[in-house]
């Protein structure tokens, strides 16, 4: 709902265009008037005017030195010039400014509606063209990624790219490729391993990719079948990878994510590779260390990983001790307080672990926490009792994670939504803001929250708002712009295209109905986020 206000010096015509004009019925919002352009100045500043209706002649400050100054500052304002003078050095000088109508006095109320429209259909073709010049594909993969857009918006802006996002199977890759060589170019590096990673793939797997940072590339590979996409992320973490090494003498890192068959699913599948990545860099830097030890130390220790990660997998409390005790056996002859080995060792099988566990239990917490607090750990083991306790005390914490995760997450879903519906009205309420209560990290509740709903934060939030809002427009009289504030919108233009694309009418249009406007599912309130 855009907001209007008026400037002119006769009172009677000020009052008359307000009283003769159904404000919220016509889908605008009279915020004022002033008599003249000094006194019209804070004004604008207060209330934001979308279009500004001025006479040219008034006194202290004319119409068009107002014009000029509105220009300069506040472009996006929509400027309407009335005169009841029909001289063309007027029309010339508000041309020149830039005034968006020029119209003579006295006009009437349809004349003025007809303006008004006129001008604020033109108001929403910028906002679209705008839309459309500043959504990039780098932009709508990312927002994707992110989970700032909901499914409609970005079916919509991937046509207008001419970006087919349509697939069966979605899978988020982010790949860490950073040059030996410091005089190397690290984008250049990024754009130039593009061709290697097309000719890998299939006709049968695609890939949108952007560019996330100096050394990073995510990759977005869609496909119909989910052992297509599987085939090529083994030859990812494989054959792709070394080539990519030898060819460009670089290191190169891979966080994969998992399989998702709707557009919102990316997200997760996001913040799964991401975690990946992590997990993946700390196992490299820890077998790089391996070697280095087992060169100097002439250690021969082996430990069947495989084995251990199976119990992981499928092993119960009664056999732990025993399976832990054999396992570790090989470790008996470590010096644990002259030799880094067993460390080494042990990082390296905790790595793994947890990086299955993430992908079988589902855990929510800051892997970048969990790990660290292993880790050190792991430095204190000063004997093989230590070690074994140690192992008892991983599986266990895993075991953990697996048997309380669906517990774990529906108490954080009720306690988010619980927030939210007690602070939907306030406009500063976002993911940050909700996970700072709920004391999990941002980018781990947004994981949680869209693995066990199915939307984002953003898109519950808008559910919730806009939810009340149809209440609102039911049950009471109030003005739209006084329900957009009630549910957490400051701006009622805002507020009134969330409502429209989110419920398919306006609000005047849902409120008109009444009774025989449908329900919504719930399924089409998450179409639509809320960008914090």
């Amino acid at each position: 709902m855009k907001k209007v206000m008026i400037v002119d010096d006769e009172i009677g015509i000020r009052e008359n265009i307000r009283n003769s004009v159904q404000w919220e019925k016509e889908g605008f919002h009279y915020c004022g008037d002033a008599p003249d352009g000094e006194l019209a100045l804070p004004l604008i500043e207060e209330w934001a005017p979308d279009i500004l209706i001025t006479d040219i002649k008034m006194p202290f400050m004319n119409g068009l030195e107002l014009a000029s100054i509105i220009r300069a500052q506040k472009p996006h304002i929509k400027i309407i010039i009335m005169s009841g003078h029909d001289e063309f050095s007027y029309a010339q000088e508000a041309i020149r400014l830039g005034v968006t109508e020029y119209c003579l006095k006295p006009v009437s109320a349809t004349e003025l509606l007809q303006i008004l429209h006129e001008v604020s259909q033109k108001m929403d073709e910028e906002e679209q063209r705008l839309t459309s010049l500043t959504m990039t594909k780098e932009k709508l993969l990312a927002d994707l990624c992110g989970g700032l857009i909901g499914t409609s918006d970005a079916i919509d802006s991937a046509k207008k790219l001419s970006l087919s996002l349509s697939a069966k199977f979605y899978t988020i890759v982010i790949m860490d490729i950073r040059p030996h060589d410091d005089s190397q170019n690290s984008e250049l590096l990024l754009n130039k391993t593009i061709r290697i990673l097309e000719e890998f793939c299939s006709v049968d797997v695609e890939f949108l990719s952007y560019i996330r940072s100096r050394t990073e590339r995510v990759l977005l590979l869609k496909s119909s079948s989910e052992n297509r996409i599987m085939a090529y992320l083994e030859q990812l973490r494989g054959q792709i990878r070394l080539d990519l090494e030898q060819q460009f003498n670089c290191s190169v890192v891979i966080g994969i994510g998992s399989h998702q068959e709707r557009l919102q699913g990316i997200h997760v599948s996001y913040l799964e590779a991401d975690e990946d990545k992590y997990i993946t860099r700390l196992t490299q830097q820890n077998k790089a260390s391996l070697r280095e030890i087992h060169l100097d130390e002439k250690m021969n220790i082996l430990l069947d990983r495989n084995r251990f990660l199976e119990f992981l997998k499928i092993g119960d409390l009664h056999l732990r001790d025993s399976f832990v005790q054999e396992f570790a056996a090989p470790l008996q002859s470590i010096d644990w307080n002259s030799s880094s080995y067993g460390v080494y060792l042990l990082n390296d099988l905790t790595l793994e672990s947890f990086r299955i566990a993430n992908q079988i239990f589902r855990m929510g917490a800051d892997p970048d926490e969990n790990i660290r607090s292993l880790q050190q750990m792991i430095r204190g083991i000063t004997s093989w009792e230590a070690c074994t306790r140690y192992l008892c005390d991983l599986l266990d914490q895993l075991w953990q994670r697996r048997a309380a995760s669906s517990g774990k997450y529906s108490d954080v879903i009720d306690q988010v939504k619980a927030y939210v519906s007690g602070q939907y009205n306030n406009e500063q309420v976002s993911l940050k803001s909700i996970s700072a209560h709920v004391r999990i990290s941002p980018s781990h509740l947004s994981k949680i929250f869209s693995q066990e709903t199915g939307q984002t934060i953003t898109e519950y939030l808008t559910q919730v708002r806009i939810g009340k809002a149809k209440e609102l427009l039911k049950t009471t009289s109030n003005k739209t712009f006084e329900i957009a504030f009630k549910v957490g919108y400051n701006d009622p233009h805002y507020f009134s295209n969330i409502f429209k694309k989110t419920t398919g009418f306006t609000p005047k249009e849902y409120r008109t109905r009444g009774a025989v406007v449908p329900d919504e599912s719930s399924e089409d309130m998450r179409k639509e986020p809320m960008y914090e």
